[in-house]
């Protein structure tokens, strides 16, 4: 960003992570933001701002010269961690998955802004996996088949493999998977 006053330029930076920030359920997570300015500031204004995807932003919270002004709503949620402008978030639930926009405000000789979007996800810890077995008394060699299914209660992103012998386990004449 890049805004002319009085023949002077003055540049706002606002570096967030460029990539997709993954948080666990439960615990805090922590969206590192930093800003520099070539500029003289009197004031400094930070805000943060919540967007689900076809919703609009809601505002988190907010600074002037380091003064926090919480939204009362989420208050205990979401704490501005200075001197820069990151955002710690604990703890994180599924329903914080989301963008997160940050704004730089900064007034000197004039004012200059910067925002960025910082995009984030968030994981379930996969519960301990329960099998059952149909017939659940099992078979005898050479006679019938057994189906082994796999079930967990929670998490996000799951997959299954199944290993015998410490060896994969692959689709053939003898096993089928679905």
């Amino acid at each position: 960003f890049f805004h002319f006053y009085a023949g002077i330029c003055s540049a706002l930076k606002l570096t967030v992570p460029s990539h997709t920030i993954h948080g666990i359920e439960g615990q805090p997570l922590h969206l590192t933001v930093d800003y520099n300015f070539n500029a003289t500031a009197s004031e400094i204004q930070i805000i943060w701002l919540f967007e689900k995807s076809q919703s609009n932003p809601k505002y988190l919270l907010g600074s002037v010269n380091q003064r926090v002004v919480p939204d009362l709503e989420y208050q205990h949620k979401f704490t501005l961690i200075p001197p820069n402008a990151s955002l710690r978030i604990d703890p994180l639930h599924v329903s914080d998955e989301g963008n997160y926009i940050v704004k730089v405000n900064v007034r000197g000789n004039g004012t200059i802004a910067a925002s960025q979007k910082i995009q984030v996800a968030v994981d379930v810890p996969v519960t301990k996996p329960v099998v059952h077995t149909e017939p659940s008394s099992g078979v005898v060699e050479y006679v019938g088949n057994i189906t082994l299914k796999c079930t967990v209660d929670r998490g996000t992103r799951v997959a299954y493999q199944w290993i015998k012998n410490g060896k994969c386990l692959h689709a053939g004449p003898n096993y089928i998977f679905s």
